[in-house]
C-alpha cells in the first residue's frame, strides 16, 4: 500500500493520510530508526562527537515527523480509531525509546566521547548536546543491571498507556455531560451572545433549547453570568468531578498507579522521589527549592487572598443574602464585584476583540518587535477546514516558519489551548531547515449573526500560546533536540507569559482593538480599566495557582506507596491554600491532565516561576519602551532563538544583565503593598 507517511514530505500530507496508514508507518519508521542506531554502533571508527552524538540526534527523524502528525491529531482531531491506535503504538514508542537508552554499545560510545570532552573543543551548544545525550542515558537506566533495566522498560510501557487512558477518560467525561435548558428563564443573566452560542450548539446536535457543556467557551460564561445558582452548582460539580464517578472513566486508580510507578522508577535510578529526578534538569534544581519558592509566594499572597475572599463573601451576602460563598459562586460574584468596582464587563469588551482582529494584532506586534510578516496561504494541506495556515517571513524576506492556527472547539478536540510543532528547526549540511508550528485553542465560533468575539481572558490566552509559537518559529540552532521550546520546563513559559503583557498596553491595543461593527478603537477609559482591574483578586488567583503547584509536589515529591484515597490526599495537599468550603463530590486530581497526562509532573510551579521571569523581563521593556527593537532583539537573540542550547539562567542574564527579581512580580500583582 502506498503510505504517504513513509514518503518524503515537507508539510504533513493530511488529505492523503488515512487512519490505517498510521500503524504500518510507525512500525516501518521504528525499524528504519533502529537501523540508523545500528549504523552508529557498528561504525568501526573510534567514537567522535560527530559520528556518535550528532548522528544520534539526527537519527529517527522520519519517526519524529510521523509521531508529531499522529499525536497532534490525537489531541486536535481524534476519534475512537485514532485513540485505539494511540494505545497500540504508545508502548511500541516507549519500547523503542528504551531500546536506545538501554543500548549498551551506544551508551559506551556516548560515554567515551563524554569522558574525553575536555580534550575536544566544543561550542557551548555542542557541549550542551553532549551533556544532554549522556544524561538521557544515565537518567534512563544505562547504568542499571539487566534485571533493573527490564523493570524500567515495563514501568515505561505501563506509564505510557496509563497517561493516555487518563486523558481519554477526561475527554470522555467532558463530552458525556450536557446541560440542555428548555426554559429561557434558566439563562437569566447570560449575555445575548452566549445565549445565541448555546442555542447554536443545541441546534448543531439536533436538539431544541440551549445547550451548555463542560467545554470552556460554554462553561466559563455560564459560571460567570448565570443567575440560577442551582444550575451553576450542577455545572460546577460536573466540571469538578471529571474522572471521579466510580465508573469506567474513573481516574482514581490510574493516578495511584501513575504516581507509584513514577516513584518506583525514580528509586530504580537512584533518586529519592520522582520530583528529585525531574527537577535535576530544571532551573529550580530540587523539590526543597520549589517548596521554598511556593511558600515564599504563599506568605505574600495569602493575606491578600483572605481579604479578597471576605470582601467577596460580604458582597454576595449584601447583594443576594447568600449565607455561605461556595465554589460555584466565585466567578459569578467576582464578575458582579468587578463590574461594580471598575464598571468593566467582559461583554463590553468583547465587541472590540473580534478573533480575526486579535490574530492580526498579535501578528503586528510580532512585526514591530521582531520584524516578522505573516502571509495567509490556502495551498497548505490541513487536518480540518477550520485550520488557518500562514507562511512567516522576516524583513529580508527570508522564510522563517510555517504556522498553523486552529481556534474552535470540536467533539474530537481536547479542551484548553496549546502550542505544538509538526517539524522542528535544525541546521544540517549548511541548510537551516525551518520549523512548522501550530497553535490550538477553543474559542467560541462565529454564528450567523456575530463573528467570533473573545473575552479579554481569551485574548491573553491567544497571546500566551502565540508567545510559545514565537519561541518555536524563531528557533535558530543546529541540533533538533535543542531547538525551539526544547528547554527546561520552568523556562518554557517565559516567552508565552511575557507576551501577555502587551494585551494591557495602550500602544499595543491601538493596533487591533476595534469594534467589530463600528470600527471604533477601544475607548482609552476601557483600556485604563483593564489595567486597573488586572490586579483584581490577584491574591485569590495566586493562591489558586499555588494550590496546583502544592498538589503536584504532594503527588510527586513524597513516597506515595501508602496513599489509597485520592480525594483525602488531595484535601490535605490543599490545606494551606483553601478558601472555599470543601465539596466532597469533586476532585481536582482526577482531571489534572497537566501533571498526569502532559509534561508538567513536578513542574506545575513553573507557571509562577515563569511569572517572576516574565514580570522582570517586561519591566525591562517598560523602562525602555514596549516596542524597543534593541531590547526585543536582545530577547530574540538570547532567549527565543537559542532554544535549549545553554543553561537558561545564563541566557536570561545575557538578556537582562542580572538574575530575575521576584519583586517585579509582587509589584505588578499589587502584593507588595499588602505586605508592607
Amino acid at each position: 500500500m502506498n503510505n504517504p507517511l513513509l514518503e518524503p514530505f515537507n508539510e504533513a500530507p493530511f488529505s492523503k493520510i488515512k487512519n490505517e496508514h498510521f500503524k504500518p508507518a510507525f512500525l516501518q519508521a521504528i525499524e528504519d530508526a533502529k537501523q540508523e542506531i545500528d549504523d552508529i554502533t557498528s561504525n568501526p571508527d573510534a567514537p567522535t562527537f560527530e559520528n556518535t552524538v550528532v548522528a544520534l540526534d539526527f537519527a529517527g527523524q522520519q519517526l519524529d515527523r510521523i509521531s508529531s502528525v499522529f499525536f497532534n491529531l490525537n489531541s486536535a482531531e481524534t476519534n475512537e480509531e485514532i485513540q485505539k491506535i494511540a494505545q497500540e503504538v504508545s508502548p511500541l514508542l516507549s519500547e523503542f525509546g528504551n531500546d536506545i537508552t538501554l543500548n549498551e554499545a551506544l551508551f559506551q560510545r556516548i560515554k567515551t566521547v563524554y569522558e574525553n570532552r575536555d580534550a575536544i573543543e566544543l561550542t557551548p551548544e555542542q557541549a550542551t548536546l553532549l551533556d544532554k545525550k549522556y544524561r538521557s542515558f544515565s537518567r534512563n537506566g544505562a547504568n542499571l543491571n539487566d534485571a533493573d533495566k527490564k523493570r524500567l522498560r515495563e514501568i515505561d510501557a505501563e506509564l505510557s498507556k496509563l497517561k493516555l487512558t487518563f486523558g481519554e477518560n477526561v475527554l470522555a467525561e467532558t463530552n458525556a455531560f450536557e446541560l440542555l435548558l428548555t426554559n429561557e428563564e434558566d439563562l437569566n443573566g447570560l449575555p445575548e451572545g452566549e445565549k445565541e452560542a448555546a442555542a447554536h450548539l443545541a441546534e448543531s446536535k439536533g436538539k431544541e433549547g440551549w445547550l451548555i457543556t463542560l467545554d470552556y467557551p460554554s462553561y466559563i460564561p455560564f459560571m460567570k453570568y448565570a443567575e440560577n445558582r442551582e444550575l451553576r452548582k450542577e455545572l460546577a460539580l460536573a466540571f469538578g468531578s471529571k474522572g471521579f464517578h466510580n465508573n469506567k472513566f474513573d481516574n482514581q486508580e490510574n493516578i495511584l498507579k501513575i504516581v507509584k510507578l513514577r516513584f518506583e522508577r525514580a528509586n530504580l535510578l537512584g533518586y529519592p522521589t520522582h520530583a528529585h529526578f525531574v527537577l535535576e534538569e530544571r532551573m529550580a534544581e530540587t523539590p526543597e527549592k520549589v517548596l521554598e519558592f511556593l511558600n515564599e509566594l504563599l506568605a505574600k499572597a495569602k493575606p491578600a487572598a483572605e481579604k479578597e475572599y471576605v470582601t467577596l463573601e460580604e458582597f454576595a451576602k449584601e447583594l443576594d443574602a447568600i449565607d455561605r460563598l461556595e465554589k460555584w459562586d466565585s466567578a459569578f460574584y467576582s464578575e458582579k464585584l468587578k463590574q461594580k468596582l471598575f464598571n468593566l464587563d467582559d461583554e463590553k469588551l468583547k465587541p472590540y476583540f473580534k478573533l480575526e482582529n486579535v490574530i492580526n494584532g498579535v501578528f503586528k506586534i510580532s512585526e514591530k518587535l521582531y520584524g516578522l510578516k505573516f502571509n495567509e496561504v490556502q495551498t497548505i494541506d490541513k487536518y480540518h477546514e477550520e485550520v488557518k495556515t500562514f507562511e512567516v517571513y522576516d524583513e529580508q524576506d527570508n522564510f522563517i516558519s510555517l504556522f498553523y492556527a486552529d481556534f474552535h472547539p470540536r467533539p474530537g478536540k481536547r479542551g484548553g489551548a496549546w502550542m505544538t510543532s509538526f517539524k522542528s528547526q535544525y541546521t544540517l549540511n549548511g541548510v537551516n531547515s525551518r520549523p512548522q508550528i501550530s497553535n490550538v485553542c477553543n474559542f467560541t465560533r462565529s454564528t450567523s449573526k456575530k463573528p467570533s468575539l473573545l473575552t479579554f481572558n481569551e485574548v491573553t490566552t491567544l497571546f500566551h500560546e502565540f508567545g510559545h509559537a514565537l519561541h518555536g518559529m524563531l528557533a535558530n540552532t543546529t541540533y533538533p533536540s535543542l531547538s525551539g521550546t526544547s528547554v527546561y520546563w520552568d523556562f518554557v513559559e517565559l516567552p508565552s507569559q511575557v507576551l501577555e503583557n502587551w494585551c494591557y498596553e495602550k500602544e499595543a491595543l491601538e493596533l487591533f482593538a476595534f469594534h467589530y461593527e463600528t470600527g471604533e478603537l477601544i475607548p482609552m477609559e476601557l483600556v485604563d480599566k483593564i489595567k486597573e482591574s488586572s490586579n483584581f483578586q490577584e491574591g485569590m488567583a495566586t493562591l489558586r495557582q499555588l494550590s496546583f503547584g502544592f498538589l503536584d509536589m504532594a503527588w510527586h515529591g513524597t513516597d506515595p506507596t501508602n496513599i489509597s484515597d485520592v480525594k483525602a490526599y488531595e484535601v490535605k495537599a490543599f490545606e494551606s491554600t483553601n478558601l472555599f468550603p470543601e465539596t466532597p463530590e469533586t476532585c481536582m486530581s482526577t482531571a489534572f491532565s497537566h501533571i498526569f497526562q502532559g509534561g508538567y509532573s513536578s513542574g506545575y510551579y513553573s507557571y509562577k516561576w515563569a511569572e517572576v521571569l516574565d514580570a522582570d523581563a517586561f519591566h525591562y521593556f517598560k523602562e525602555n519602551g514596549i516596542f524597543n527593537r534593541e531590547i526585543a532583539n536582545k530577547f530574540k537573540e538570547n532567549v527565543l532563538s537559542k532554544g535549549g542550547t545553554e543553561n537558561p539562567m545564563e541566557l536570561y542574564k545575557r538578556f537582562r544583565g542580572a538574575e530575575p527579581n521576584i519583586d517585579a512580580l509582587l509589584e505588578r500583582a499589587g502584593l507588595l503593598e499588602v505586605n508592607e
